[in-house]
């Protein structure tokens, strides 16, 4: 069933972007990944505003992304990635990557995403065949609805 609020109800990115895609919204899922649970730290972490983080928070609960829940000892509510939330990881981390090669100066400080185990920066994501050979967009097509199959 489609939503008459979806920008383009067939296609997969669209859609995305209309459940995540303000600035926010993607942040507050990468501070999760990197363990912030609670709506002070998310505050403080991202200098956001109270309603504004509050909106965000009830929305991705909405589609399912986050969860609200006590925290161990019962006191306060703390926020989590579901396992819908968590599937965003290698979206978060293309994201990143993009942004490493794309948004910063030669030499200019910033983080990294590292292996835990190694120590070692994270290998590029890059999607690939079954075969394992890389592709990009030139080796891909869109198939449509409505499109006649081949």
């Amino acid at each position: 069933m489609t939503d008459p609020e979806w920008t383009d109800p067939h296609c997969p990115v669209a859609r995305t972007l209309d459940l995540l895609g303000d600035r926010w919204s993607l942040l507050i899922v990468r501070d999760a990944f990197d363990g912030v649970r609670r709506f002070n730290d998310f505050r403080r972490g991202l200098g956001i505003a109270r309603n504004i983080l509050s909106d965000r928070l009830r929305a991705l609960i909405a589609v399912g992304v986050m969860e609200q829940r006590p925290n161990e000892r019962g006191t306060r509510n703390e926020y989590v990635l579901t396992d819908k939330g968590r599937d965003l990881f290698t979206v978060v981390v293309a994201l990143r990557q993009w942004g490493e090669r794309h948004a910063f100066e030669p030499g200019e400080e910033r983080s990294e995403l590292l292996v835990l185990a190694t120590g070692a920066p994270v290998p590029p994501v890059a999607p690939a065949a079954a075969d394992g050979t890389p592709l990009d967009a030139a080796d891909t097509r869109v198939r449509k609805v409505g499109d006649p199959g081949e």
